[in-house]
């Protein structure tokens, strides 16, 4: 007989506190719901069982099944522009009407408008694109390209990253929940410590010397034979935002040992770092850069694989092949976002709000012993709990979260102590005072 592990383990939404928040605020409809979501899916950690049930989403609002309204500061990353943008949906609506699909071996003006707008709009030349239907699906592309180009299959990724779920994007990553147990992962996958002055095992002691960057040069030296390092250029899990320098180093050591540069700005281009992509803050050009997420406006799956022209090299294999990879849906609703991050002019506004909302979060520091450090990039915020004793407040942080989805606001928690906000760039002043102020009498209130 088999022994499974058992199921709770690593499960976060499998926790005391969290059956005591179900227990006094979801109505019957909603256990019933939610039980019947429960015996029908697999379960896994992070999603099945659920929390709660939903009827609507629009704009920076979700409404439950019951009727309680929350600010949505989550939103799995892809509602840069909001739920249900009257654009983006018309666009939809519209192109449902024209062309519902289009078949592999057909092209269509939808695609190849947003191909060339993304090209565009890129930096430098990365001026070849392939869609695919998520963003694991989009690094497994470019992980391709990489072997194809170097003729090596070597790949060196961060420690606590998240590429996505699949096999290979796993093998990439550096959470120990999404590996652990699973056996054998992609070969040749190494790692290595992230820029992470708070937490840096070169001895930097919060004030950042980019040791770390010397040893991604060194371990490519020793190596010799890595096909491409693969980073988040700010990591969303905590918002780890690297400085200046990191990237120009990274890029050079690349440079010099032939080793291909790939960001991923899954959950983060598109506006929410205060430009439209979050590495035009650093003055270099990758050799590819993964977007997802966002790029659908909200409503559809969609991903794009950005490379330079001289990595068109893979036309004997399929790098994706991907049945809804030019999907004109999907595309038009891209096309409909871009518009709307221009007309709307999101990217400075998210610059704005979210220094804004830096300065009152730091001002609310001397108010509460949790808050250990405040970090943002536009509207991608993370506020870091620590107890008096320096240790990470995990517990603390799951309390605040409780107490914030009872008030009407929702986030997530990352690295177990890091709370991170990352609303609609369109969101109102209104609504953002009011998350606040949620957040601030979470934060400030005694302890249970």
């Amino acid at each position: 007989m088999v022994t499974l592990p058992d199921r709770s383990e690593g499960d976060i939404n499998l926790t005391p506190r969290r059956q005591a928040w179900q227990d006094a605020t979801l109505d019957e409809a909603t256990r019933a719901l939610l039980a019947e979501d429960a015996r029908w899916f697999l379960h896994q950690s992070m999603s099945t069982p659920c929390l709660d049930a939903l009827a609507g989403a629009a704009g920076s609002t979700l409404t439950t099944v019951d009727g309680r309204r929350l600010l949505d500061f989550h939103g799995n990353s892809l509602h840069q522009v909001g739920y249900g943008h009257p654009r983006v949906k018309a666009a939809v609506i519209d192109m449902l009407d024209r062309l519902p699909f289009s078949p592999r071996r057909f092209t269509n003006d939808t695609a190849v408008s947003l191909a060339r707008r993304l090209c565009e709009s890129a930096p430098g030349d990365l001026d070849k694109v392939l869609f695919a239907p998520g963003g694991t699906s989009a690094i497994g592309m470019a992980l391709k390209l990489a072997r194809v180009a170097t003729g090596r299959h070597k790949t060196l990724s961060m420690w606590g990253s998240f590429h996505g779920a699949s096999l290979d994007a796993i093998s990439l990553g550096g959470e120990a929940a999404f590996r652990r147990g699973i056996g054998p992962l992609l070969p040749g996958a190494e790692h290595v410590p992230p820029c992470d002055p708070g937490d840096c095992p070169f001895g930097c002691s919060g004030r950042c010397a980019l040791r770390c960057a010397d040893y991604v040069d060194y371990v490519l030296e020793k190596e010799g034979d890595v096909a491409a390092v693969v980073v988040e250029t700010i990591r969303c899990t905590d918002v780890q935002i690297p400085p200046a320098d990191y990237y120009r180093r990274l890029r050079a050591a690349c440079d010099r040992h032939g080793t291909l540069l790939i960001l991923d700005e899954i959950p983060i281009a598109l506006g929410r770092t205060g430009h439209l992509y979050a590495v035009e803050r650093y003055g270099i050009v990758p050799d590819m850069l993964v977007l997802g997420k966002g790029l659908g406006g909200g409503l559809f799956p969609l991903a794009a694989l950005l490379a330079r022209a001289h990595l068109d090299v893979a036309g004997h294999i399929s790098l994706g092949h991907y049945t809804h990879e030019k999907s004109p849906l999907a595309c038009a609703a891209a096309l409909a976002t871009l518009d709307v991050l221009d007309a709307e002019e999101l990217p400075a506004r998210s610059l704005r709000l979210g220094e804004a909302l830096r300065i009152r979060l730091e001002g609310l520091r001397a108010h509460c012993a949790l808050i250990h450090e405040v970090r943002a990039a536009g509207l991608l915020v993370g506020i870091e709990l620590r107890r008096p004793d320096g240790r990470p407040a995990e517990d603390e942080a799951e309390m605040v979260l409780y107490r914030c989805l009872s008030a009407g606001l929702s986030f997530k928690i990352g690295q177990g102590n890091v709370l991170v906000l990352a609303p609609p760039l369109n969101i109102s002043d209104a609504d953002l005072d009011r998350a606040f102020t949620i957040l601030a009498d979470a934060l400030c209130s005694p302890a249970e």
